[in-house]
């Protein structure tokens, strides 16, 4: 694949507390990794100065399988042993004969976690896709994608970029997974993912449009969902600076541990660091027109208490105003913050953002 493209183009709050308290814990082991020196640390991730790192997060697997609860089926498989790429696949309880070819909606999902931590297999994404799944009723692919810093960006959209294209090989129904021959609708694809999956939704679509240029894919992506989607810049939008400094005053902890969001992307991607890459500030001067998104429909979801709120909807309103020939919709939850629903799948808010979801992957194209 040509990798220009990627050049050019409340609870959480607890949550990460508890993320935060962990760190500190762990800071106090007496360990051969913690005994060497700290060169910097996320809340979620820590980097020594002799190169090695220290994931305190998402590094649980959860097995694949039947789940008890919603009937949704899962199994792993390597997509392409030629770039150690893996997937998890979901599919949900079917109706009628064993032999029942159902078409159902196709989600590619990316999850979350900073490009840096988790994995398709890890626990909190198994339950969520397990429930959405279900709810939707789609057949799903969550993306193994490689993290860093060991992997570096581009690395994630890369790999994003060859799970689609290998999604795609199934098209007339003769690829290597039987679940998608045989129940995936390839005229209803839809992408999703939270937080920095939902960046790397945003960066496929536009390689999908030919904007970013990634060249043809040989599908047409019907919709994209960014839930809580993760995008900064370096100048503050909305109530980033207050929000920052609120959590400063709030923190004892090293000044990396609060600005996290300001020197992630540094992090994950050190060949151009700048806040205002157009991958990670796709509103930036200079960058690709988001007219070019290659799907006919758009959801943004954000959270009220998010810190990446603002950037959610200065995303949402230049995709609209942008003269993209799609629906873009935005779809925001009160009083909740970033991934508030990964941690309590069952809470009312949580279902409802479900739900809003699945209504999603199962509309078509309004006509005009």
């Amino acid at each position: 694949m040509d990798g220009s493209w990627i050049c050019r183009g409340g609870n959480q709050r607890k949550l990460l507390s508890s993320y935060l308290s962990l760190s500190i814990f762990l800071s106090g082991m007496d360990s051969s990794s913690t005994k060497a020196e700290v060169a910097r640390e996320l809340p979620f991730i820590r980097i020594f100065k002799d190169g090695s790192v220290e994931r305190l997060l998402g590094t649980e697997i959860f097995p694949a399988g039947t789940d008890p609860k919603t009937g949704v089926s899962s199994k792993d498989l390597t997509i392409i042993p030629e770039i150690d790429l893996s997937a998890r696949l979901f599919l949900p309880k079917l109706t009628g004969t064993p032999n029942n070819h159902q078409k159902l909606p196709l989600l590619v999902y990316f999850h979350g976690s900073a490009f840096c931590v988790s994995s398709a297999f890890d626990p909190t994404y198994h339950n969520y896709l397990n429930s959405l799944v279900s709810e939707a009723n789609v057949v799903a692919v969550s993306v193994n994608y490689k993290k860093a810093p060991e992997h570096p960006i581009p690395a994630a959209y890369e790999d994003g970029w060859a799970a689609l294209q290998w999604v795609a090989s199934h098209c007339n129904g003769n690829g290597q997974e039987a679940w998608l021959n045989d129940h995936a609708d390839f005229g209803r694809i839809f992408l999703s993912g939270e937080s920095s999956g939902a960046n790397i939704v945003h960066n496929l679509a536009l390689a999908a449009g030919g904007g970013g240029g990634g060249g043809e894919l040989g599908v047409r992506l019907l919709g994209v969902a960014l839930v809580h989607p993760y995008f900064w810049g370096s100048t503050p939008v909305g109530s980033e600076a207050v929000d920052l400094d609120q959590e400063r005053k709030g923190s004892s902890l090293a000044v990396d541990s609060e600005e996290w969001p300001e020197w992630l992307w540094s992090f994950v991607c050190p060949a151009m660091p700048d806040n205002d890459d157009p991958r990670v500030n796709p509103v930036a001067e200079g960058a690709p027109s988001l007219a070019g998104l290659g799907c006919g429909r758009a959801l943004v979801c954000v959270a009220e208490k998010d810190v990446f709120r603002d950037r959610g909807l200065l995303y949402y309103q230049a995709v609209a105003g942008s003269g993209w020939m799609g629906v873009a919709e935005l779809f925001e939850t009160e009083g909740e913050d970033h991934g508030f629903h990964l941690s309590d799948l069952g809470s009312e808010k949580s279902t409802y953002l479900i739900q809003r979801l699945a209504a999603f992957f199962n509309r078509d194209m309004p006509a005009f």
